[in-house]
Order: structure tokens, then C-alpha cells, then sequence
């Protein structure tokens, strides 16, 4: 079991950055409340190391608070089995602990390095970038929504959305593979248009994002319809995938740095000089955002 550990010091290598963030997850806010304490156990640690992976940083610690109700031994356990099975993944040092009793609370601060000069921010995005995200979008949000509502879907697809959702996988190789590339960086966890949102705010810029170029699982185009699918890309978030934007001269640069490790991506946009966000359908047709999207299975 986890021990209460007093703080620790911390000296970076000499020319690195110390790249720092916390996340805290609550019980029936952040995460259903019958969701597998291994699940809860990943996702805490997966979601820091996520914004760890957006800023370039290779993780290396991390400090937790876990608030625990009374008498639940056997769901610490199993936490710390998906916390500690991560951190082993990828090699990071809990080197502080502290534990309450209270309603169920996990805040996880996360410590990464980074080179001096090299972090990915979110403030760089420049007019004729292009713009990126790893992997698919719109899982997780689905996997909650089935959730939530209580519909169901079928047998063969409910691991992979549950995975999607429980055991996101922080892409930290693809993090690393972008330092020198990528002008701007997030991570998906609101959903990809406030994320993205957040890249034009702080560049002064603004987007366009073409639907069609959406990377969208089989699996939800196999459970709901394809323009509820792309609504889900654009609105859900717990993907935490990331968005990131290059210059046009920089796409062989991509290609080489993520073939030799990083995973799959996708273009599906481009930064403007004008303010404001625009997504065009496959016709050219401007798409009106809203919250909606999940509105029925196929």
C-alpha cells in the first residue's frame, strides 16, 4: 500500500526545464462512480502525463493526494495496481504521497523535463499552419455518452470505447517526436474544438477544421451515423489525443520524426489570420457547432 512521503527535491539536468502539472479527478464528476479502480488508477496518471506529452516533456515524477472514503482498502488497491502499472510504463518516480479520508478526490501534479528553448506551447500557431491530431477523436466522449444514457451498443465494440474512455493512452512519444516541429501543441481533453480553441486564443489566430478529414474510429462509425460521429470529434473530449500545428514546410519533417515512432496522425485543418473558429463540411458548407450529437445509435 501506498505510504505517506514527505517532499522531495528536485534538481534538473543542466540545460533541461522542469515542465509541471496537476489534474484532479473527483468521484461522480471526473469519472462514473462504479468505474474499476484499476481504470481510475490509469486514467489519473494518463491524463498528467497527456499534459506532459503536449509540452515536449519526457515525464520523470509525480505527487499524489488521495482523498478515500472510509474503509475502502480494496479499492485502493486496485488504484494503485493501474497507477503504479503506468508509472512503470514509463518510467516515473512517485516521490511524494499524501492520503485523506473524505469523498473520493485524486489530484496527481506530474513533473516532466524538457531542453530549454524546446517546450511545445500553445501560443505559437502561425497563419498557413496546418493543423494535426494523433490518432482518432470522439471515443471516449461516445464510450461516457453510452454511459450516461444507458443505451447499448453492441457486444464487440463495448471493450474498445470502455478502453477509450478508462485507459487513455498518453502520447508521449508523439510529444517528443514533435520538439523542433510543431509550432503549437495541446492535448484533447475538453474536445477538439475548445482545445484547438485554446491554441488560437493564445496565438492570436484563428481556424478551419474540413469534417471530412476527421479521423474516426471503425468502431463509431459502426455505432452511430457519420455526422454524429463527427460531432462527437469536434464537442467530446477524454480522448486526449493531441492537436498540434506545423508549417507547410515541415510535413517530410513529420513524417520522418513520427515514423520512427509517435503513431498515426491526421491533417484535418489549417490556421487562419482571422479570428474564430470555422468547421466546412464535405461540400464547403460551414457546420453549426453546438453540444449535441448524441442523439441515436445505428
Amino acid at each position: 500500500m501506498l505510504q505517506v512521503t514527505p517532499g522531495a527535491t528536485i534538481q534538473p539536468p543542466a540545460g533541461y526545464l522542469l515542465a509541471v502539472t496537476v489534474d484532479t479527478l473527483v468521484s461522480g464528476v471526473h469519472f462514473p462512480i462504479n468505474t474499476n479502480p484499476e481504470d481510475v488508477g490509469h486514467k489519473a496518471l494518463a491524463v498528467n502525463l497527456s499534459d506532459l506529452a503536449a509540452m515536449g516533456a519526457l515525464p520523470k515524477w509525480i505527487t499524489l493526494t488521495l482523498v478515500l472514503p472510509e474503509k475502502a482498502p480494496g479499492w485502493q488497491a486496485g488504484f494503485e495496481k493501474g497507477l503504479v502499472a503506468l508509472a512503470e510504463q514509463y518510467k516515473v518516480q512517485l516521490v511524494s504521497v499524501d492520503i485523506h479520508t473524505g469523498p473520493l478526490t485524486i489530484t496527481i501534479s506530474a513533473i516532466g523535463l524538457v531542453e530549454e528553448g524546446r517546450a511545445l506551447l500553445r501560443s505559437g500557431a502561425q497563419p498557413d499552419d496546418l493543423v494535426y491530431v494523433t490518432g482518432t477523436i470522439g471515443d471516449a466522449g461516445l464510450a461516457l455518452a453510452v454511459i450516461n444514457t444507458g443505451e447499448s451498443i453492441p457486444e464487440q465494440h463495448q471493450a474498445y470505447l470502455l478502453g477509450r474512455l478508462n485507459r487513455p493512452v498518453p502520447r508521449i512519444e508523439a510529444g517528443l517526436a514533435l520538439k523542433g516541429i510543431a509550432n503549437a501543441a495541446i492535448d484533447i481533453s475538453d474536445g477538439l474544438v475548445a482545445d484547438l480553441g485554446h491554441i488560437c486564443e493564445a496565438s492570436g489566430a484563428g481556424a478551419t477544421l474540413f469534417a471530412g478529414k476527421l479521423p474516426l474510429s471503425n468502431v463509431i462509425t459502426a455505432v452511430i451515423s457519420e455526422e454524429d460521429a463527427i460531432r462527437f470529434a469536434l464537442t467530446s473530449g477524454d480522448d486526449y489525443e493531441l492537436c498540434f500545428t506545423i508549417p507547410q514546410d515541415r510535413q517530410v519533417m513529420l513524417e520522418e520524426a513520427f515514423a520512427k515512432g509517435g503513431g498515426g496522425y491526421s491533417c484535418i485543418g489549417k490556421i487562419d489570420s482571422e479570428a474564430g473558429l470555422r468547421v466546412l463540411d464535405k461540400s464547403g458548407e460551414e457546420v453549426v457547432l453546438d453540444k449535441g450529437g448524441f442523439q441515436h445509435f445505428s
